[in-house]
């Protein structure tokens, strides 16, 4: 199979090929389920769902992929008493097919007694029966927005509702693969601090062909708030010498992972001011590693998902604007000074409204949580600081900068050589004085 994602990995030699495992005797008319909603002769299979719906229901519902894991990963032993998790997914107008062998993939490689429920929050669906017609099949529930919410507060009415200790949190166009759960569900017990995320293989927009992603990348972002996937640096690389270890990330792609349910709600949830969907997962991540948590990304758990170059739904205020308001939440909260750089990286940015903040600063308060200087400092060092060549009231000389930083007893001021301000500041190390006017 040649690989169609510049994410994907090497392809296995051997692929294990995982079918189902549970035994499906109970009442739920599949067909007549999926056979309502298939394209009609003629309509084109992007259009609805920005990816090829044609593709998607031809497929089986239970169809057998590939054992993407490293090969060591097979011989971990988990613990036999993990805790039970309450799966989340929320959807929009999710085409049915999709949506269906999410959960199914869910119930056939997961073993049931980790499975509390698998929570469907319908955000305001057309057809409400996309999601209350599946609540015929076991540990389904179904939980129906009155109006469009978004995945922010969707996600948290799911979670509020949640009966598990531990909450899964999964999008509706995915399928999981085997022993995806166990990993991660370890991490979390052993460490109620840690959010946990699989390695995300790729489901391709065409044709749906399962891929398996590279087990070598974690989460970045630039100073705009876009997120990326990047290559784990060198340093890490080279002393990971169990590939079964998991991964320090700085920030998740948001879509799966797993937290502790105490910890989510003590971390104060989500910022629901924010609206449908984008940098709620930058907002989640700094406020993890800020508060004393931690971010991982799991090599041994893989889950599939459909990636698509375009959002299928629309944005009230319109996506540019909504992942503005977004993002500039998270940067007056969490990244202090440093916020003047995600200003002059997205200047469409400045002067847009993004409603008040007061709450998610105050709860920062509260948690005591570190400086986002800490943050680049030990989570994130090879997020560059942008160079100032020119800074009224600066002298530069090489990456040192001559600043004026305090008033002495007798009004002169006082300024030291030393590190740039908004770079990872060193004590100055010349000092000189400044005669005051």
């Amino acid at each position: 199979m040649v690989c169609e994602c510049w994410r994907c990995g090497v392809e296995r030699d051997s692929p294990v090929v995982l079918a189902p495992v549970w035994d499906w005797g109970w009442a739920f008319d599949e067909k007549a389920y999926l056979s309502s909603k298939l394209l009609k002769a003629g309509e084109d299979p992007y259009r609805q769902h920005a990816f090829n719906q044609l593709e998607s229901d031809k497929l089986s519902s239970d169809r057998p992929i590939r054992d993407t894991r490293h090969y060591r990963c097979t011989s971990v032993r988990y613990d036999p008493d993990l805790p039970a998790t309450s799966l989340i997914i929320t959807f929009h107008n999710e085409a049915r097919s999709t949506l269906l062998r999410t959960v199914k993939s869910v119930l056939n490689r997961t073993p049931p007694s980790l499975i509390q429920e698998i929570i469907l929050v319908d955000d305001f669906s057309s057809d409400p029966e996309d999601c209350q017609l599946l609540t015929k099949i076991p540990k389904v529930k179904c939980l129906r927005n009155t109006r469009r919410e978004g995945l922010i507060r969707s996600r948290v009415r799911g979670a509020e509702v949640a009966t598990a200790d531990i909450l899964t949190f999964l999008d509706s166009h995915c399928e999981v693969n085997s022993e995806w759960l166990q990993p991660m569900l370890q991490r979390v017990k052993e460490d109620y601090t840690r959010v946990v995320s699989p390695i995300i293989d790729v489901i391709s927009l065409d044709n749906f062909a399962y891929l398996a992603a590279s087990a070598d990348l974690r989460g970045g972002f630039d100073w705009s708030l876009h997120f990326k996937w990047e290559q784990i640096p060198i340093e890490q690389k080279m002393s990971r010498t169990d590939p079964t270890q998991s991964i320090r990330t700085p920030v998740i792609a948001g879509g799966i992972f797993v937290i502790d349910k105490s910890w989510f709600n003590h971390l104060g949830k989500y910022d629901t001011q924010m609206d449908i969907w984008g940098g709620e997962n930058f907002e989640l991540s700094f406020r993890v590693w800020m508060c004393g948590g931690s971010l991982e990304i799991v090599p041994c758990s893989r889950v599939g998902h459909v990636f698509r170059k375009r959002h299928p739904y629309d944005f009230p205020e319109g996506n540019a604007l909504t992942y503005i308001k977004n993002t500039k939440r998270t940067a007056e909260v969490w990244m202090d000074e440093y916020k003047q750089y995600y200003y002059e990286a997205r200047p469409s940015a400045i002067g847009k409204s993004f409603g008040s903040v007061a709450e998610r600063v105050e709860q920062r308060r509260k948690l005591n949580c570190k400086s986002f200087q800490w943050y680049l400092e030990n989570v994130y060092p090879e997020l560059k600081v942008p160079e100032k060549e020119l800074i009224p009231g600066i002298i530069r000389q090489g990456g040192n900068c001559l600043e004026s930083w305090a008033q002495d007893t007798t009004g002169s001021m006082l300024a030291g050589m030393g590190n740039c301000k908004g770079t990872v500041n060193n004590p100055p190390v010349t000092q000189v004085r400044w005669a005051s006017a």
